[in-house]
């Protein structure tokens, strides 16, 4: 059902197993079944939703360079059902072809140019869904990750913090195993975000997490795909000095990955890329969108 004439967006329903996952469409006043448009699915960050910053703004962007866009809470998150904070990357990637697949029900779309875009932990599962399906046309991750264990090695630099870390993994396993029950852990004992930045997540976004969702990120590995998207254009975004993500998992990425691939690293951005709105930002994308798949 369309919200309005003038934003030309719409509220649709996904069906994932038997839950339900809300998004909003956008068209372009121009798309039509006789002048199909290129769409991209734009994922949000860990544990935020499809009306986050980085989403929005960077829907918002895309939507300027004239594409369409489809913005979907993930299983758990924002208005979609299931269990609350339960984020598992696989289900999630899942959860993009199923977007994918809504795309191509769009007479307005051109099923032939879908593109995906995700910040942080979208970024990384846009890269993931990229590298095991072909429909994939084209790919933008910003400040993305393709090693989950040596991500978050990085995140947890010191002897101390990786043992507490990988010991609230060991306490997860048992404690599911001996209750059924997810052990439920604070989200900056995940991922840890400087203090000053916190104000980049979205609003409402989960502050706990079963300890499933870090194991399935621990073992989540996009390099091992990254390299299947080629000759697909990619372009990875990172910070040249990421406060939440290491910088060298783009790096890293970008070294798997084939061509065509671009790698900007950003020293006026940390890691909320999209969600700043910065106008370099924007100026990058939209010339890498002109050259390599333009609206």
């Amino acid at each position: 059902m369309a919200e309005s004439e003038e934003t030309m967006q719409e509220r649709i329903e996904l069906k994932y197993g038997d839950l339900k996952l809300a998004g909003i469409l956008y068209l372009p006043p121009s798309a039509s079944a006789e002048t199909p448009c290129a769409a991209f699915v734009v994922l949000h960050g860990f544990g935020g939703h499809k009306d986050g910053g980085s989403s929005r703004v960077g829907a918002q962007m895309l939507e300027e360079f004239g594409y369409a866009t489809l913005r979907i809470d993930m299983p758990g998150c924002g208005e979609s059902e299931g269990e609350r904070g339960r984020v598992i990357c696989l289900e999630q990637v899942d959860c993009v072809k199923l977007a994918l697949d809504y795309l191509e029900t769009r007479s307005e779309v051109d099923s032939t140019r879908l593109g995906l875009m995700g910040s942080s932990f979208g970024g990384a599962v846009s890269v993931y869904t990229a590298g095991t399906d072909t429909r994939v046309a084209a790919v933008i991750s910003a400040g993305g990750w393709g090693d989950g264990e040596r991500k978050f090695r990085g995140q947890h630099p010191t002897p101390e913090a990786w043992k507490k870390f990988t010991g609230m993994l060991d306490r997860g396993r048992k404690h599911k195993a001996e209750t059924g029950q997810s052990l439920m852990v604070p989200r900056y004992d995940i991922v840890p975000i400087p203090e000053h930045l916190r104000g980049g997540l979205s609003a409402g976004g989960h502050t706990e997490f079963p300890a499933e969702t870090a194991q399935s990120m621990f073992d989540f590995r996009a390099d091992d795909v990254v390299g299947d998207i080629a000759p697909r254009p990619l372009l990875l975004l990172h910070s040249a000095n990421d406060s939440v993500t290491p910088t060298e998992q783009s790096i890293e990425m970008f070294k798997r990955a084939g061509q065509p691939t671009d790698l900007i690293l950003l020293s006026d951005v940390d890691h909320f890329t999209f969600g700043e709105n910065n106008p370099r930002v924007r100026a990058i994308v939209g010339d890498w969108l002109g050259r390599y798949f333009s609206a």
